[in-house]
């Protein structure tokens, strides 16, 4: 009888094995104690023996490829045996085949996908890409359940990527026969999302891929699981009302012809913005610069402390991606940081000035913003990016402003920074992280940062160090501004000062390069007029 061979655990920290090279052909014979494979750990390369005799029938891992700990490594029995039970359905490879086997794996996941033939009129709607980073979609809510009429444009569900929810719109008529994934489920891209198609068609024989969560088979049960997700994370379920409704084709093109979405007034169900509308589009006179609150960061979602009681707290998509990111960012770019101390009180005299105009109100972090990209005008290595075997020169300066949600951080981006006044950037700035908050940012507000900025100043913090916002080279953290004695020609007085860290990645960013842009932009800050020069 056939044994099925699973990807060992090799260390305690293991969690997945790469095959290095294979040491048996699919056909040959295998013996107790017999190498079968080199696998590659996190921590070093071990040969793997065999502790079964047989033949070789079955590689689930090609070399060169990486899987899970426990899964399917490889099968050996009898010569000839039948082992489709073993492999999901699929027929042993011989070694005549070997060769063709990575050409041959991927069209085993479209075959997967569609097992069984879709019947006539029925279309399977699989997750969106609604980002260029985006890998896997979570469904933070539905607005259709099974056996609903659906009508194209009308709003499927909303989709949490790894930097905002957006809604999903339906580009067919029928009836929603099945839900792919489960509200508060997440599914890679292109896996089955949502079949729609005629009331009362049978669709139980059209599958979803394995990568896609599985769906509840009893709907008391994903009834209940809804529940326990609504109750998890709130934020997902309440913010619809605060973001713009907008079709996915219509996003697009308000996005090329540079439309915003915000003042286009939408002609479809409930007030969306459908294709026509942006074809038909006219711009208006700009109303006036919302009087919103001033940005401020949020706090992580709160949890209650019980005594003695341990309580989790599921990852949202979002916090997923956050680790990810900045795991990625801290272990692979080597950080460096400079510090300064900058004398503010010039920079509070023309803040109350400025804020003397008639309907204008800047903050701090508004004239830092503005001094940064006039700074980076000057330094322009550090507006710069590393791309492995060459340093790309960004043309143009888009400052990312790192805004705390209570799923974690973004940083929406303020694009040609250095070409905005003051008031458009706190104009712009309150905005954004408003809609940040309610996740209203659209994915392409969020791409496309040269340089970071984050302020923890409004919490006190004097100084702190923060991790670079790949793919930039550097990352500006704000302290607060703290009344303190200091030395002025010679006197001690009372002073307003302000502590900048700069965190620089050494592989674009050299130290002198790195002090000579603080060296600057503390000038325009004890200095605000040399702005105007």
């Amino acid at each position: 009888m056939a044994e099925v061979i699973t990807m060992p655990r090799l260390s305690d920290t293991m969690t997945e094995g790469k095959v290095a090279k294979w040491h048996k052909k699919v056909g040959d014979k295998v013996k107790e104690g017999d190498i079968l494979a080199e696998i590659e750990t996190d921590k070093a390369v071990q040969d793997f023996e065999s502790e079964v005799e047989g033949t070789l029938l079955y590689v689930g891992v090609e070399e060169g490829a990486a899987a899970a700990v426990d899964s399917v490594l490889a099968i050996i029995g009898n010569e000839g045996e039948d082992i489709s039970g073993l492999t999901g359905g699929a027929a042993a490879p011989t070694a005549g085949t070997e060769e063709k086997k990575s050409e041959e794996q991927p069209k085993a996941e479209t075959v997967e996908t569609a097992s069984a033939e879709v019947p006539a009129g029925v279309e399977v709607i699989t997750m969106p890409r609604l980002s260029d980073t985006m890998t896997e979609g979570k469904v933070a809510k539905w607005h259709k359940n099974v056996g609903d009429t659906v009508k194209e444009g009308d709003l499927l569900a909303e989709i949490e990527t790894d930097k905002a929810v957006q809604d999903f719109e339906s580009e067919f008529n029928g009836v929603l026969l099945k839900q792919g994934v489960e509200e508060g489920g997440a599914a890679p891209v292109d896996s089955v999302l949502a079949i729609v198609g005629p009331a009362g068609t049978d669709v139980s024989a059209v599958g979803a891929p394995k990568a896609a969560a599985a769906v509840s088979e009893k709907p008391a049960e994903q009834k209940t699981e809804a529940k326990t997700e609504e109750k998890a994370a709130p934020a997902a379920n309440t913010s619809s009302s605060d973001r713009v409704a907008i079709s996915p084709l219509a996003k697009k093109m308000a996005q090329e012809k540079g439309v915003d979405i915000n003042s286009v007034q939408g002609s479809g169900e409930n007030g969306r913005i459908v294709k026509k509308d942006i074809e038909n589009y006219q711009p208006a006179a700009k109303p006036a610069a919302s009087s919103a609150p001033a940005a401020s960061a949020a706090a992580q979602v709160a949890v209650s402390f019980v005594q003695g009681e341990d309580t989790e707290t599921p990852n949202s998509q979002v916090r997923n991606v956050i680790a990810k990111r900045l795991s990625e960012s801290k272990f692979s770019a080597p950080h460096y940081y400079l510090m300064v101390e900058i004398n503010m009180d010039k920079a509070i005299e023309a803040r109350k000035e400025i804020n003397s105009i008639p309907d204008t109100k800047i903050s701090f972090n508004d004239m830092i913003i503005k001094a940064t990209a006039i700074a980076l005008r000057k330094h322009p290595q550090v507006n710069s990016s590393w791309a492995g075997d060459k340093i790309i020169h960004r043309g143009n300066i888009n400052i990312g402003v790192a805004v705390a949600i209570p799923d974690g951080l973004v940083v929406p981006v303020l694009k040609n920074t250095d070409q905005m006044s003051y008031t458009q950037i706190s104009a712009a700035v309150k905005d954004m992280a408003s809609r940040a908050k309610n996740k209203g940012l659209k994915a392409n507000e969020m791409e496309g940062s040269t340089f970071s900025i984050s302020n923890l100043g409004m919490f006190g913090i004097e100084t702190f160090t923060s991790i670079i916002n790949q793919p930039n080279s550097a990352i500006l953290s704000v302290g607060a501004i703290i009344e303190k004695p200091i030395v002025k020609n010679g006197q001690i007085v009372v002073g307003n000062t302000m502590k900048l860290s700069l965190a620089c990645d050494h592989r674009v960013v050299d130290g002198a390069t790195g002090a000579q842009f603080l060296q600057t932009l503390r000038t325009y800050l004890e200095n605000p007029l040399t702005l105007l020069l």
